[in-house]
């Protein structure tokens, strides 16, 4: 079965894994990895923090696109993840702290936090007799334990961070629509950031949907959820836009 996208359609759905199936960048998440024990981190701080880094993530994935920097690898993810627990934290924390932090943030133990709009999607996907599948640039490791810990089959983990080009590379796109068995123009992918989640994917030939939870990317016209309960909506507006004021960098795309 295939789902409508603009005045096209698709064949399966390609999503990806944190902060999209999984919660990952979360104040419950930062909070278990930091603090498990208290104090409780500021709810409103904590999410601001963890905006401001997913934008310059996206910024960087996106430079690494477009040859403007080198390609992000597991050390580039590693690096993002130690800046994030600096802007957590607001203040620099003792090397060994941080990495016991970031250690903790990518193999999560505890309560199990997870989407309510999860289940309700994949079983519409199902339903219907659409294909899916997981892409994630974490560890193959991270991503299998994650995804068991919210009891979604791992087998349905396509490509990692640990191939020979990572997420938001475009032979890792293409990969994961090889194994889906469609050409790249029948796959849709579901990922939260806008330049190196959405247009990377659509730069590799796939159609995207943004799914927006953290809410950083308000000015995106069409294409934009900020639930999987609007996925199908996304999907049917054909594809994500922006304003030019949210252009990274100001830098125009290239290659």
């Amino acid at each position: 079965m295939s789902l409508p996208y603009g005045p096209a359609a698709v064949d399966a759905i390609l999503f990806d894994l944190d902060d999209v199936l999984v919660p990952f960048q979360t104040p419950h998440a930062w909070q278990w990895a930091w603090h498990p024990q208290g104090p409780v981190l500021g709810e409103r701080r904590t999410r601001a923090a963890i905006r401001r880094s997913l934008k310059a993530w996206d910024r960087r994935r996106w430079r690494g696109v477009t040859g403007k920097e080198p390609p992000v690898d597991l050390a580039a993810l590693q690096q993002y993840l130690r800046a994030t627990l600096l802007e957590v934290a607001g203040r620099p924390l003792p090397e060994a702290e941080t990495e016991a932090v970031v250690r903790r943030l990518l193999r999560p133990a505890g309560e199990v936090e997870t989407f309510p709009d999860v289940a309700p999607a994949l079983e519409r996907l199902r339903v219907a007799e659409v294909r899916w599948g997981v892409a994630t640039p974490l560890p193959a490791e991270s991503a299998q334990w994650l995804l068991r810990r919210v009891g979604i089959d791992p087998t349905r983990l396509l490509v990692t961070g640990e191939g020979a080009n990572p997420l938001p590379d475009r032979a890792a796109f293409r990969a994961a629509a090889a194994r889906l068995e469609l050409p790249v123009d029948r796959v849709a992918f579901v990922g939260d950031l806008f330049w190196s989640d959405a247009r990377a994917a659509t730069r590799a030939g796939l159609p995207a949907v943004l799914l927006d939870r953290h809410d950083a990317w308000p000015k995106v016209q069409s294409g934009r959820a900020v639930s999987l309960a609007g996925l199908e909506a996304a999907l049917a507006a054909g594809g994500s836009s922006s304003d030019a004021d949210d252009s990274p960098d100001g830098a125009e795309e290239t290659g």
